[in-house]
């Protein structure tokens, strides 16, 4: 009698669990939604210390940032996983975080507390633009071509990222780019990571990024890339209280002149860069419907801006959705599990912080260069002999490691899109929404 209840009680946890997130209907389980929630985490798992490294140049609280880091990388992530049923996880953005500290406070010398307070109205305009189906609206407009482009340009992105974190591609000012030199251990170390991981890929082992973070990590501890020399497992959380409802003291501050083109910036390259994420991983996922549109795109997008509230009531920069998402998804992430595996992973990284500081940059990187090849499937299905799709795709796909930038990419392959409709005739075929972004963006650019 015992025996069968033992049996029957995990049955009726993956009952519940396939019921909430629908894993059968997805085509997957409990095991690989929390492998590759897992997987998703380690590969981001850097922002939880690079972001307060950023934002302390302003004079912020290291650890208070850390712990709105965190916190805020739950908050968005778990509502990402329960609300919207989608395997992308959330964190404070790079770039936009750089944007924070380097422009709007070192730069334009607002106080750190005025630039919380831009971060805070940049969510409530998300807020509203969700609420009122325009970022919605966005989504669907963008062509299924422009989409499967999109995926494969972030392809090249996340790869762009990789291989420079393994110093395996370094800035050149004579080339711009060339490689860097195989006899330092950082990217010798990396290169060995990325051959396992290649290896474990190839031959189909389950979890094979994540492994290859695992192994890369111990193989540099004897090759000193790893620093155990601090190592520890838990320690007591920083407090939050120096940052913690800071932006209140900026709110005096906001309708400054000078800080307006502050916040469009913060909600323009936060929305095109979340667009373009969640249109990107899904199309890798097989999430698109026929007509190339992410059923349920408004909750996502509502997870985003309530991330991004929050994050700047706990004291961190814009909250957006991760493209490291797509690790956790190459690993066969297809619900909200996924994320909420993620999202516990966070919350227990504000306790474990330590623990995860050993893994090196040069240890995920592989994992990145990696998820850029499985982004690149999706480019089979752009019908390259028709230039009308085939030349905004490419620029779509090349801008965004080029300049950068998911943001940019979208933009210059819209602004391909519609204007090579409009001279050739054929600007009937072009949606109204296409259009209002078309002029916004010149507008951008030129303006």
């Amino acid at each position: 009698m015992s025996v069968q209840m033992s049996v029957q009680k995990p049955t009726a946890e993956k009952s519940f669990l396939n019921r909430f997130f629908k894993l059968s209907e997805n085509g997957t389980d409990v095991r690989t939604e929390i492998l590759a929630g897992l997987t998703t985490f380690m590969t981001m798992a850097y922002i939880i210390f690079v972001n307060p490294s950023i934002l302390s140049v302003t004079g912020m609280d290291f650890g208070a940032v850390l712990v709105a880091t965190c916190l805020a990388a739950a908050l968005g992530t778990l509502i990402m996983g329960l609300y919207a049923n989608y395997p992308f996880a959330l964190a404070p953005g790079m770039g936009l975080n750089a944007f924070f500290a380097y422009t709007v406070v070192k730069g334009m010398g607002y106080p750190w507390e005025v630039a919380l307070a831009a971060v805070f109205a940049d969510g409530l305009i998300f807020i509203i633009l969700t609420a009122t189906k325009v970022r919605q609206m966005i989504v669907d407009a963008i062509p299924l071509s422009l989409k499967m482009a999109v995926s494969a340009g972030i392809g090249l992105f996340i790869a762009l990222i990789g291989f420079h974190n393994a110093g395996i591609i370094v800035s050149n000012e004579n080339t711009l780019v060339a490689l860097g030199d195989f006899g330092k251990p950082e990217v010798l170390l990396a290169t060995i990571g990325l051959i396992i991981t290649a290896v474990l890929v190839v031959r189909r082992v389950r979890g094979a990024l994540l492994i290859g973070i695992i192994l890369t990590t111990i193989i540099g501890i004897p090759m000193g890339v790893t620093d155990v020399s601090n190592f520890g497992i838990v320690s007591a959380p920083p407090s939050l209280a120096p940052t913690f409802g800071a932006f209140a003291r900026g709110l005096k501050g906001l309708l400054s002149v000078g800080l307006i083109p502050v916040i469009f910036s913060f909600t323009f390259v936060d929305m095109f860069d979340t667009i373009g994420t969640l249109i990107g991983v899904s199309s890798k996922a097989g999430m698109l419907d026929e007509k190339g549109r992410l059923p349920g795109a408004s909750k996502a997008l509502t997870a985003d801006a309530v991330a991004t509230l929050a994050g700047a009531v706990m004291g961190t920069s814009t909250v957006t959705t991760y493209v490291e998402s797509a690790s956790g998804v190459a690993e066969g992430g297809r619900t909200g599990l996924t994320a909420v595996t993620a999202a516990i992973l966070f919350l227990v990284a504000i306790f474990f912080s330590p623990l995860i500081g050993i893994v090196p940059g040069v240890a995920t990187a592989p994992a990145l260069i990696i998820v850029g090849i499985f982004m690149m499937e999706p480019v089979m299905k752009i019908d390259f002999t028709n230039y009308l799709e085939a030349i905004p795709a490419f620029f779509a796909i090349v801008m965004m490691p080029f300049a950068f930038s998911i943001a940019d990419g979208i933009i210059f392959g819209i602004l391909a899109y519609s204007l090579l409709h409009l001279l050739t005739g054929r600007a009937r075929e072009i949606s109204g929404t296409m259009w209002v972004l078309t002029i916004l963006f010149i507008m951008w650019f030129f303006v």
